[in-house]
């Protein structure tokens, strides 16, 4: 440092300590949709092992670090569908989180096993707009103040409206979201005076994203969840800031503040993706042993030969096949599955049954009825040409049937499909075994 530039940050200095304000910093590392994954993905990146390593290099010596996860740490993988998630609850406490807030998919197996992640948890989960019949909370606590450096951090929950859409009615009974924008902001005023800066942790949509950093002023940074694509930068707009990485826990995001505790707001900050890869970094032996302890207990079920692919299939045409097989064994004209509803390709070679419980780790039923071929939205019947005085039958999974009006592809109403043909994930089974090979 130059003579003049030592003075000119001294000057400075003064001139804020005057002003009675202070500059303190904040580092704040986040995952977001994990999904389960403890063990790698097929591109070499992620695993729980890999990724507790990567957390604890980046946590060690720093004195203003907090750790937080938007939410989906459940349902993706053989382990959590077969045990209800629990194991991976269990594992995640050896990261060390700060805070989290729920995802959709942590309610899969039923609100009653949310709750139950809840009291595993050694670290705080918020949501402050999930709420029951008469008002109350479904998490303890809608926030939660964070200490650290100095600082009081406020952290604020939310979920995205659209969850009565992402999840099957029977899970959620009287639970429900109220406005994530509204109530947010209703909090962040309840810790204007108590916190130095305020922090939106949403599990929420891209126009969710776009509103707050448009609508909420009072809440500076947000760190989300629920997009698993992540950000190739930070969003900015008008001082606030947007955070988010990719899912599956291929990266951990690393997010460094310099907050002004008078105005409560960030003055500057900087942003990076840390790659999460084992070839540069030693999985952490603690979580490796437990990763490998709870895949030792499905390993037997899923680690069999299935079938062979003759070339990769993306999440796009793993739904075509998804739909051939459901039209092939259940005998139906037509069949529909949403595409979000897929949750991982089909490699190129040999296939195992983890590979569809990866692809389908929902435990989804598939249902059929009949309806006229002027009933069928396009997306059931794609190009093919009905007749619409004639019935057909059409097969889609009981959570399409449940939210048919919330499907975009779909836009339907009150189809009533009766029938029942059993799991989609045995289904599938059922049918790749078949096939043997797959091209």
């Amino acid at each position: 440092m130059t003579k003049w530039t030592g003075r000119a940050l001294a000057a400075a200095l003064l001139l804020v300590s005057s002003l009675g304000a202070e500059v303190r910093s904040l580092t704040i590392l986040h995952t977001n949709d994990l999904h389960a994954r403890l063990t790698k993905l097929e591109n070499g990146r992620g695993g729980f092992a890999a990724l507790a390593a990567v957390i604890r290099r980046e946590r060690a010596n720093c004195q203003d670090c907090i750790l937080l996860n938007a939410g989906d740490l459940a349902q993706g993988s053989p382990v959590s569908t077969i045990f209800h998630g629990q194991p991976v609850f269990d594992i995640a406490n050896l990261f060390g989180y700060s805070a989290a807030t729920l995802g959709n998919h942590d309610f899969d197996y039923g609100w009653m096993e949310t709750r139950s992640f809840i009291r595993t948890a050694n670290y705080p989960i918020v949501t402050a707009n999930i709420v029951g019949a008469d008002g109350r909370l479904f998490t303890p606590k809608p926030y939660v103040i964070l200490t650290v450096n100095g600082l009081r951090v406020g952290v604020i929950g939310a979920m995205t409206e659209e969850l009565r859409t992402l999840s099957t009615p029977k899970l959620m009974e009287e639970w429900h979201t109220v406005p994530v924008i509204e109530t947010a902001r209703k909090y962040a005023a309840e810790l204007r005076d108590r916190t130095d800066l305020i922090v939106l942790l949403g599990h929420i949509n891209g126009a969710e994203e776009n509103q707050f950093l448009t609508l909420a002023p009072e809440i500076p940074v947000l760190v989300t969840g629920h997009i698993h694509t992540g950000l190739e930068q930070e969003v900015t707009r008008g001082g606030r800031i947007l955070v988010r990485v990719k899912g599956y826990g291929e990266e951990l995001g690393r997010l460094e503040l310099k907050v002004d505790t008078e105005k409560k707001t960030p003055v500057s900050w900087t942003w990076k993706r840390i790659p999460v890869d084992d070839r540069r970094i030693e999985p952490a032996p603690d979580v490796a042993a437990q990763v490998k302890r709870w895949e030792a207990e499905v390993t037997k079920r899923v680690d069999q030969p299935l079938a062979v692919s003759k070339r990769k299939f993306d999440h796009a045409g793993v739904k075509r096949l998804i739909e051939q097989a459901m039209r092939d064994e259940t005998g139906a004209d037509f069949a529909f599955i949403n595409q979000g509803g897929v949750r991982d390709i089909v490699p190129k070679g040999q296939l195992l049954v983890r590979n569809i419980w990866n692809i389908m780790p929902f435990d989804n039923r598939v249902v059929f009825g009949k309806f006229k071929g002027r009933d069928l939205p396009p997306a059931v019947r794609g190009e093919r040409k009905v007749d619409p005085d004639r019935e057909y039958t059409v097969a889609v999974t009981d959570f399409t049937a449940a939210n048919q009006d919330a499907q975009e592809q779909l836009q339907t109403k009150n189809l009533e499909f009766s029938g029942d043909g059993g799991l989609l994930r045995d289904l599938l089974l059922d049918w790749f075994r078949k096939k043997q090979v797959i091209d």
